[in-house]
This record gives structure tokens, sequence and C-alpha cells, in this order.
């Protein structure tokens, strides 16, 4: 008995070494995090929004805040088209718009508006979380069909009359051009009401971000049990997914922290050997756009330190928030553009900040040089 019990204790001793030894391997230490967030800082701020929040959308007058940017191309076309949603009083709908320099924005179009009345999109649909071709952080942004069309999940709120009335839900849409978009499926992919929903998720689903990767579908999306915070669920077919069980993945930081209260609207890209997770913290009053990065899409590790802080742009255009970014890199001018929702002196519009100068600008300051 003493002999068998001892191999036991011994077998589970060596288990749990073992499982600290593989959770260790995913860590990753500070000055490698520091490393990998550099490229990304100091950059360029354009002083004014590239969509206002008053963007005069033909057939569209109420709308007055513009928010959740997102570039993609259509395989085929060399300009980009971005969609965002409007805020009219009533709920959210999406607009694409268009652009050969990314920089001038034209030709505001509906790419997909409210849901019927009764629906879990009624209130409004939320674009973004496009199949692309390939997501590396240099490659295009270019929509990838499968079964013929092209995809994108969305976030939807049942409620109109107000902003983010939840609880929210997650949809999935086709469309056959890659601009007008339909819904896919009647029932929600993601839901509080789910036999599978968790506590840290229970109040409201938020914004997800589709990403494919050696055939599994991966969707990184952000909840409220009591704070916001990040976690996964997984899909071979874009219409029924699974949540991983070690949820949340990016959780809320350190009290005290960039991210103590909100860890939301992630956006992953392949940046050599890792993984790159954009996202926007919420703490020290303000939202921030923060960066995480990962080797298996699974363990994150959170770099502290806010890329760009709110009040970051000198023109004070984010000096309340800055978040949600959309991210892409033109080979034209080896440039990445990134454009997020700047939230400030001129209302709740789209701004971009350039990794390098793009003719008359504002000079970038690094995070740690901005005053809080």
């Amino acid at each position: 008995m003493t002999t068998t019990y001892t191999a036991l204790l011994i077998a589970l001793m060596c288990g749990l070494s073992s499982a600290r030894s593989a959770e260790e391997s995913f860590t990753i230490n500070q000055e490698t995090v520091q490393q990998w967030s550099a490229p990304f800082r100091g950059w360029h701020y354009q002083p004014d929004h590239v969509i206002p929040a008053k963007p005069g959308i033909k057939g569209f007058p109420n709308v007055h805040m513009t928010d959740v940017p997102t570039v993609f191309q259509i395989p085929g076309e060399k300009k980009w088209h971005m969609t965002f949603i409007g805020f009219d009083g009533n709920g959210y709908q999406s607009f694409v718009a268009e652009s050969d320099d990314l920089v001038n924005w034209g030709n505001i179009r509906l790419a997909m508006g409210f849901g019927k009345a009764g629906e879990f999109d009624f209130g409004g649909r939320v674009l973004g979380a496009y199949l692309y071709e390939d997501y590396d952080i240099k490659a295009p942004r270019r929509l990838k069909k499968r079964a013929g069309k092209y995809w994108s999940l969305y976030g939807a709120y049942p409620k109109q009359g107000g902003y983010e009335l939840i609880p929210g839900y997650e949809g999935v849409a086709s469309s056959e051009d890659g601009i007008t978009w339909q819904r896919a499926q009647d029932e929600p992919i993601l839901s509080v009401f789910q036999k599978d929903v968790a506590a840290w998720e229970k109040d409201c689903i938020y914004q997800p971000w589709l990403l494919e990767h050696e055939g599994r579908l991966y969707n990184l999306y952000n909840a409220k049990g009591n704070v916001e915070q990040l976690g996964l669920a997984f899909s071979e077919d874009l219409l029924s997914w699974k949540r991983y069980e070690k949820n949340p993945v990016i959780p809320v930081g350190p009290k005290g922290g960039y991210n103590d209260r909100f860890s939301a609207d992630g956006k992953i890209f392949r940046d050599g050997d890792h993984w790159t997770c954009f996202f926007f913290g919420v703490g020290k009053g303000a939202a921030h756009i923060m960066i995480a990065f990962s080797r298996d899409l699974l363990h994150w590790t959170v770099d502290p330190e806010p890329l760009y802080k709110a009040g970051g742009n000198p023109s004070g255009l984010d000096k309340q928030y800055a978040h949600k970014i959309s991210l892409v890199w033109n080979p034209a001018n080896e440039t990445y553009y990134m454009f997020y929702n700047a939230v400030g002196n001129k209302g709740r519009g789209i701004g971009l900040i350039t990794s390098k100068p793009l003719g008359k600008k504002q000079p970038g300051k690094p995070a740690a040089d901005v005053a809080e």
C-alpha cells in the first residue's frame, strides 16, 4: 500500500510539475513584451477625424456619432473600404466608406441596418469581424470567400432607444459583394441565454473578432459580468461556436492599471513568431489603446503601458477616449495606418495614427510622455 501510494503521489507531483512547466512555457517576460511593443509606439497623429462624428450620410441625417472602424479590401480591387457604425439616437447601423489613399474617405453607404422588431439585432448591427484571406500583420486585409460568399461576425443589440442597450448578442452575416451584408442565420452565435454562458459574461456580449488559423476559426469577443473582459470561442463552420473553458483569456488588469475596468475589442494578427492583440483598456479615468502577445492564441501577456493614451493627440481629438482600432499596412509607402475611435473636442469619430508622417500632421508622443 505504501509503495503504491508513494508511486501515485510521485506521478501526481510530476503531473503538476509538467502542467506548471507547460504554463510557464507560454509566459512572455516583460523584456520581450517591451521589445515586441516598441515598433508600434511613437507614431504620428492626424489632427482631425477621417470620418467625423456627423459624416452627413445621404438618407441618414441624424447620425451624430461614429465608431468601430474596420478596414478591408475586396479581392481584385485596389481601393480600401472601411465599415463603421453610425449612431442616430435609436441604435447602431453599419456603414461602408471607400478610399484610394486611406486618408480621404467617401461614397458612404449603408452596409447593414437594423434587424426586424422583436429580434436579437433590432437595436443595431455592428460589422467588423471579417473573414480575411491572411491575418499576418502586414498582409492585405482582403476578404476571403467561403462557400461562395464573404463572411463577418457582428455585434448586435435587441432594443432601440439608446447606446449599447443590454443584453448584447453576436450574429453571423454574409455578403455577395463585400458591400451589402445580410444575416446568415436567424439565431445568434453567442448570447447570455446559452447554457454554457459563464459568470464573467453573464450580463452582456459585445464585439467579436474573427480569426482563421490552421483550419480552425477563433472568435475573440468582449463580454461583461461585473467588468468587460476578453474570451475565446471556437468553430469549424462559422455558425456553431463553443466557448473556451478557461475564459477570459485577457482579463482586466491589476487595480490602478490602465485596464483595471475593461479589456475589450481585441484585434489579433500574426507578427513573425508570435500573435499580437491590439485592444483597449479602461482605467485611470479613460480608455487607452493597449497591446498583448501570445505564442498559442490561448495564453496572453499584456503590456501594462498603453501604446496610446487618451489625450495623446495634441489636437484634443481623443482627450476623452482612444480605443477600438483597425490596423492596415500600406506597402506603397511602407506605413501602418491605425484607425481608432477618437472621442474628444470634436465628438465621437474615427481618428488616424500612422507609423510615418503623412504630409501635414501632428507628431505623436510615446505614451509615457503624455500627461495623465
